[in-house]
This record gives structure tokens, C-alpha cells and sequence, in this order.
């Protein structure tokens, strides 16, 4: 999900969101994702009918958005003369995202295609909020099965059935070590000998000896852990109860009982007692791009994708550099963290699903949504690729008029690249998808419906130790077992076994055995 011009990570993990998990600059053609709309991109709709309108809502992080209507309007141009279908856009705020979803459908009020979160998926199935598309997407959506890859659309079954379809973006995640390039080269580090934490050790060491008016390390963000951006385990989308390198013959573990956790632990609380790790790393509210600008911070783990030093030299405005430490691996969390349904209350659910094929198919439909109206919002690229773009002078993206996120709509392969972006982003995406190791578990959706005052006492035990101790602020050999203790008084045992239970019978009938 690569758009520089937004923090997309954050939306994608949350929809206040999901904005992470996913991005970097926004386009580019490459791959599979490039399909014809000839003979599919219209999903089979009749060549003459009357023009009728679909709602159309998801999320935004601006609300600066002064030239929607116009674009609006182009992209009715071009769907009505497809699909013989007018689009309503409702964007809504992220933060705003739950809260105003809960309305429409408690209300009852019209919509006919959705952008729908991992953080909600599962509970909407539950509530009988989508229909399942499997049937329209085999008499209507043959541009959504060539776009997106079938391991990706098994991704996000419940019960056998998918009820959302993920959007072409990165759709894995691997982890590694982001660092500013300035020190990289000053102290001459060799990146390509960082593999293992004992490197980085090494890497924070010099940097601690070099600079002492810099931090090593700091956290990838306010709020979260070091673990939280080195994850050695599928974490079966809560992290209460794990699978272990992604496998484990689909047997779930406590995360905090295991010895690689334990080592994690005391790896880290060894890094803090060595000055390492920004002090007050557990409770830190200072961004990680603020930190780096004003020079009192090296580096920081991270989950990352193609592009994504590129992405971060953006946002920061400090170049930096990045290396790989745990290979890219696809689990159900990336998969599902950005997708499109269609509601059950929707009276136009044949046309939604057209126009969701489009979104799939059509370059012209999918730059309009991300980046607007040519001549308007961007400009071709003077003597660049084909795909490139810039904002017309004296514009950016603050004050062009028309500001998306470039993962949330559809096949993001088929979308252009900001000037100073790699042009190859899409293709690089792409090989990226194909080289993740998909987990055992990818597929797999756990309803904690039955366990829900369990995971909420989980829920406030973790929120209590995870910080100190996973930024290494407190002893783990004093703080682990006492954590562990509350863990399974709270009832986190018997959370795990629900958990087993319904994986047990997901793979019964999946792929995964």
C-alpha cells in the first residue's frame, strides 16, 4: 500500500484505522494486475439499461477534499458508459470509521459497496452485515480473479465464503532494521552483514560509542513495543494464542510461555540497560518522524515492503536506509487489513458488484479515485516513464484540492507514481507478494464471540505489561512470571483452546493440511 503522501500504516492496522499497515508512492502499472476491462471489466452487464446509482463509502485521513464532486462526476462518466451505474462517494473519516459503519447499517441507510477492515471483518460476517460474493464473483467478476491472486481471495473465507475481496497492494510483511543514512555512511556500517539482532547489536553499539547525543534506538511508533515490529509467529490476529514460524502443525501457543519470547525479552532489556533504547521508550508520545528530524534518533524496527525506505526518507525528511531481518510472510492479518463488500441491506447489489470489478480492471477509474482529474490534480511527468506524475505547479498534496489513499481503492498496480517515487514500485510489489511465505493459518478468522469477557480481561493485563516489558523497561526475570500469572487467571488458557477449536475445524476445511 504504497502512498507517500499519507500514513497509511496507521489506517490499515485500525480504520482509525488500518492507517499501516500500508505506503510509499501510489502507482504504477505492473503485472497481473493489469487487465483488460474488455470482456470483464463491465462484469457481464447488459449492453442496454437504465442508469441507476450505487453508495459507494471509505475512509479518508483529510478532510480537504473541496474537489470531490468533479471527481465524482469524471468517474460517472466513464461507469455509466461501462456499466450503465452512477457512484455516490461517501468518504468518512477515519477516526470516524466504527461509529459511522455502526449508523449506516443499524439505520439501514443506502449503501451498496463498502471498504471493510480487518479489525471489523469478522464481526460484520457475524452480524450478517455482507453478503457473501462468491456467486457474483464468478458470473461478475472475472476481472477481481484475474487481479487478485486465488490464495489471496481463499484469505478472507469465513465459514467457506468470502465476504470481502482484499485490495492489490502488499498483501505480506517482513521486518527489519530502518536507519538514517548519514550516520550509515559516517561510521561506515555494512548493512548487508545485518542479519541477526546480535548485528543490530553491534550496529546500536557503534552508534551509541559515535554519537552520544543520538538514540540508537527508539520505537517504530508511540505506542508500540520492539516486538510489535519483529514478529516471529503468526499472531492469529490477536496475539492471544500464536502460531509459532508461521506453522507449527497448526498447534496455537501462548506467546508469553514460549523461550523465544523469553529470549526476545531479555535480548531487549539487555539493549535498554546498555543505553541503547530511548529511555522512556514505553511512554514516549514524540513521532518517530519528529525524533529523527530533530537528530536524536538513529534507527527503529519496522515492518516493511518494497519502497519503504523511499517512503520513510519522505515522511521524515531525513534519507534512510533500510535492511531486512525476517523474510516476508503472508498471514491473514495483511491479507485482510484492506478489502471491499457489499452490504446485505444494498438493493443494488449486481451493479455494486460491476462497479467493484472496475475497480479491479479499469486504470482510468482507479487514477481518478487515487489521484483525481489530469490537468487538474497531477500532471504527466516531463521525460519519466509513462506512469509517473507530479502535481502541477505550485500544487501539493495539501493544497491540490484532492488527496486519497491509494490502497484503499481496488488494484493498486494499476495506479501511477508520484515524481521522485520508483516506477517499478508495482512490478517490485508484485515479486514481493510471490516470495512471502504464506502461514499454515493464512485463511483463518477467529470469532472470540464465545470468549469475549475473557479476551476483554486479556485485553487490560496486556495493555498493563506489554510495553515495559517488550521496550525493555522493566526486568523480565521479575516481571514474565508475574505476567504470565495474570495472563491465565484472566482466563487467557481458555481463550486458547476456543482458538484451537476453531482452527481445528478450519482446517478441515481448507487448504492447510
Amino acid at each position: 500500500m504504497n502512498k507517500s503522501k499519507t500514513g497509511a500504516a496507521g489506517l490499515l492496522l485500525s480504520v482509525a484505522l488500518v492507517l499501516g499497515a500500508c505506503s510509499g508512492g501510489n502507482g504504477g502499472n505492473a503485472g497481473n494486475g493489469d487487465v483488460s476491462p474488455e470482456g470483464s471489466g463491465n462484469g457481464g452487464a447488459p449492453a442496454e439499461r437504465k442508469v441507476e446509482e450505487i453508495t459507494v463509502a471509505f475512509p479518508i485521513v483529510t478532510t480537504s477534499q473541496q474537489d470531490l464532486q468533479l471527481v465524482e462526476d469524471a468517474i460517472n462518466v466513464i461507469s455509466e458508459e461501462k456499466i450503465q451505474t452512477k457512484v455516490k462517494l461517501l468518504p468518512i473519516n477515519a477516526g470516524e470509521w466504527a461509529q459511522r459503519m455502526n449508523l449506516i447499517f443499524s439505520g439501514g441507510e443506502k449503501l451498496d459497496l463498502t471498504f471493510v477492515s480487518g479489525t471489523m471483518y469478522s464481526n460484520m460476517v457475524a452480524k450478517g452485515q455482507l453478503i457473501p460474493l462468491d456467486e457474483l464473483l464468478d458470473s461478475q467478476g472475472e476481472g477481481i480473479r484475474t487481479a487478485v491472486e486465488e490464495q489471496y481471495l481463499n484469505g478472507t473465507r469465513i465459514g467457506g465464503k468470502s465476504y470481502a475481496v482484499p485490495t492489490v497492494r502488499d498483501l505480506a510483511g517482513s521486518y527489519g532494521l530502518t536507519m538514517r543514512k548519514d550516520l550509515v555512511d559516517k561510521h561506515g556500517i555494512d548493512i548487508a552483514s545485518i542479519n541477526t539482532l546480535d548485528d543490530v547489536a553491534n550496529v546500536l553499539k557503534t552508534i551509541k560509542a559515535g554519537e552520544p547525543n543520538v538514540v540508537p534506538l527508539i520505537p517504530g511508533a508511540p505506542g508500540q513495543s520492539f516486538r510489535d515490529n519483529y514478529t516471529f509467529y503468526d499472531p492469529l490476529g490477536d496475539h492471544m494464542g500464536v502460531l509459532p514460524d508461521y506453522d507449527n502443525g497448526l498447534k496455537i501457543v501462548n506467546l508469553y510461555e514460549t523461550t523465544e519470547y523469553k529470549s526476545f525479552l531479555d535480548t531487549i532489556r539487555q539493549w535498554y540497560l546498555d543505553g541503547y533504547i530511548l529511555p522512556d521508550a514505553a511512554t514516549n508520545k514524540t513521532t518517530t518522524f519528529e525524533l529523527l528530524k530533530s537528530g536524536k534518533a538513529f534507527g527503529y524496527l519496522a515492518m516493511q515492503k518494497p519502497g519503504f525506505a523511499e517512503q520513510e526518507t519522505k515522511s521524515s525528511g531525513v534519507e534512510m536506509v533500510t535492511k531486512e531481518l525476517l523474510a516476508p510472510v503472508s498471514t491473514t492479518t495483511n491479507v485482510t487489513a484492506a478489502m471491499w463488500g457489499i452490504p446485505v441491506h444494498s438493493k443494488q447489489q449486481e451493479r455494486a458488484m460491476d462497479f467493484l470489478n472496475l475497480l479491479y480492471t479499469d486504470k482510468d477509474i482507479v487514477n481518478l479515485f487515487d489521484w483525481g482529474i489530469e490537468g487538474t490534480h497531477y500532471i504527466k511527468a516531463e521525460g519519466g516513464p509513462d506512469n509517473v506524475i507530479a502535481y502541477p505547479e505550485g500544487k501539493d498534496a495539501a493544497s491540490v484540492g484532492y488527496n486519497m489513499l491509494g490502497w484503499v481503492f481496488g488494484n493498486q498496480f494499476l495506479s501511477y507514481v508520484m515524481k521522485n517515487g520508483d516506477p517499478d514500485i508495482w512490478n517490485k510489489t508484485e515479486a514481493f507478494n510471490k516470495s512471502a511465505k504464506p502461514s499454515k493459518a493464512l485463511g483463518f478468522v477467529f470469532d472470540a464471540s464465545a470468549v469475549k469477557t475473557e479476551v476483554a480481561a486479556v485485553s487490560n493485563v496486556v495493555t498493563q505489561y506489554r510495553l515495559p516489558l517488550e521496550t525493555g523497561s522493566v526486568d523480565p526475570a521479575k516481571m514474565l512470571p508475574e505476567f504470565v500469572e495474570k495472563l491465565k487467571s484472566a482466563g487467557l488458557d481458555k481463550i486458547i483452546a476456543e482458538k484451537q477449536k476453531q482452527l481445528d475445524e478450519w482446517a478441515k476445511t481448507s487448504s492447510a493440511q
